[in-house]
């Protein structure tokens, strides 16, 4: 079997890593930082706890696959998830408020008709059909399978918009998520509810294919689940499953470029000088100039590294942590979203890299106990989507403390007293997530999407350089813990089975 050479230790390329090791192959993970997990960190001091990248697992069969072909110890031995629920709250600005419970069709249509009323449940359960139909034609290729050579398919949108007949002027159909939300929704509220999902991905509405509507449903269907210590756990778990592999990591070793002998990748070189020969290499991090010199990766009519038309920078996370003195509620609800009054200026100043002064804010508040130092005490996780750092400079104290300020101030809706409870403040920024991940902005990949002429595509796993292939959020099937994890199998079966790999089945 093949020596292989994986660069960088996010959870799609360990997830790659533990699949091939189990193959046989000789796997060496090379990691720039000094720790596993990618953009999956933690934040302690003094006894509370933080995750500092995705708060909640969507999708768990990904992780549980991986566990079950990797080894005899299945996922929950090894991490502790629980569903929760109410999958979320969310406060709008005119003062209403709705619980939405986790993995129950029926209970989210029955709980936005008593809170919203005038037929809201129904409108949105007509959303969720239509967005299964998306769900249903566009699972496996978008998904599960390598980014097919005939991708244009995947440029359709498979959502299947309600066609609007309008009096002396043409039909239409929603082409966009705002499109939904004005044409489909019509309840503001309901569009706001939307947008949030698409915003909490780093998607514009306002572009963003109405194929996106796979987001809420993936969500609401499968549900959210929380891993006991945090997202961080989980990483833990898939980075012992490689050890248990016998993958080998070396931390602190920056690759940087990968070395090319007879037309196929034959190695990766690190800034030190030192080359690593390698049948095989799987890039695990964003691509970067000179990392193949004097090569492109992909096909000059390849999706762009991009997450939609323009080129632009994908937006970053704005995080606040605090830790705050006093006990959690025993009805305290784990995550509430706080919608703004006017989410069209948001949209403008994150997509047009801008500071955003009334942003959506997510608030959340596990019940876990190893979160906090006591009972009598509270950590709390603030975020936002921002523009990316250099549109903005989040390394400005005075910048940094006026978008902590608003998220506080948004968060009091669902913390009441919150500043009162205040023990400590930390902030971290797209200007952090840069720093240790080296992604450009501190961004953050959203999730491939169908629609837009191929736009929210990712470069498919397969490289023009014979022998490298990409896995992570930067390539197919794009950002966020589920799809890191697919993204590490369909690499791993491409360099086990070859270009007839297909998928799973």
């Amino acid at each position: 079997m093949a020596r292989i050479a994986v660069i960088g230790a996010g959870m799609g390329a360990m997830a790659a890593a533990a699949r091939l090791a189990v193959a046989g192959h000789r796997v060496t993970v090379y990691e720039r930082s000094e720790t596993f997990g990618g953009s999956v960190g933690r934040h302690a001091h003094e006894g509370f706890v933080f995750d500092t990248g995705p708060a909640l697992l969507h999708l768990p069969a990904v992780y549980r696959d991986l566990f079950v072909k990797t080894g005899k110890e299945p996922l929950e031995r090894c991490v502790t998830m629980t569903q929760v629920d109410p999958a979320s709250r969310h406060l709008f600005a005119d003062g209403t408020a709705v619980s939405l419970p986790n993995a129950s069709r029926a209970g989210v249509v029955a709980a936005l008709d008593g809170a919203l009323g005038g037929g809201a449940g129904a409108a949105w359960g007509g959303f969720l059909d239509r967005a299964r139909d998306a769900w249903d034609r566009s699972r496996r290729p978008l998904l599960e399978e390598p980014l097919r050579s005939d991708r244009q398919v995947l440029g359709r949108d498979p959502y299947p918009a309600l066609r609007q007949r309008r009096l002396l002027r043409s039909a239409r159909q929603a082409g966009t998520v705002a499109e939904i939300g004005a044409w489909e929704l019509t309840d503001p509220r309901l569009a706001a509810l939307l947008d949030g999902y698409a915003l909490s991905y780093g998607l514009d509405p306002q572009h963003a294919p109405a194929a996106a509507a796979l987001l809420p449903y993936m969500e609401e269907t499968f549900g959210s689940w929380y891993v006991s210590g945090g997202t961080r756990a989980l990483a833990q778990a898939v980075y012992e499953r490689c050890l248990a592999r016998k993958v080998e990591f070396v931390f602190g070793a920056e690759v940087a470029r990968v070395v090319e002998k007879d037309g196929r990748a034959s190695g990766v070189e690190l800034v030190d000088g030192t080359v690593a020969e390698a049948g095989h290499v799987v890039l695990g991090a964003r691509p970067w100039p000179g990392l193949v010199p004097g090569q492109e990766l992909w096909q000059d009519d390849d999706v762009a590294e991009r997450p939609g038309p323009g080129r632009q920078v994908a937006p970053g996370r704005f995080m606040v942590l605090l830790s705050l003195r006093g006990a959690r509620p025993s009805d305290t609800v784990h995550r509430t979203v706080v919608h703004p009054a006017d989410g069209a200026a948001e949209r403008e100043a994150v997509f047009g890299g801008r500071l955003a002064e009334r942003p959506t804010v997510t608030v959340l508040r596990p019940a876990d106990p190893s979160t906090r130092p006591d009972d009598g005490q509270e950590a709390v996780t603030l975020t936002a989507t921002v523009a990316p750092h250099g549109a903005v400079d989040w390394t400005d104290p005075a910048v940094r403390g006026r978008c902590a300020d608003s998220l506080i101030e948004a968060a009091a809706a669902a913390v009441p007293g919150i500043r009162e409870r205040l023990l400590r403040t930390e902030v971290r920024t797209p200007a952090e997530t840069a720093a240790e991940t080296g992604a450009e902005g501190g961004s953050v990949p959203a999730p491939a999407l169908a629609g837009a002429g191929g736009a929210y595509l990712r470069p498919g796993n397969r490289t023009r350089l014979p022998g490298l292939y990409a896995a992570g959020g930067w390539s197919h099937p794009g950002g966020g813990l589920a799809h890191a994890g697919m993204s590490g199998a369909l690499v791993a079966g491409l360099i086990v089975e070859g270009d007839g790999f297909r998928g799973s089945q």
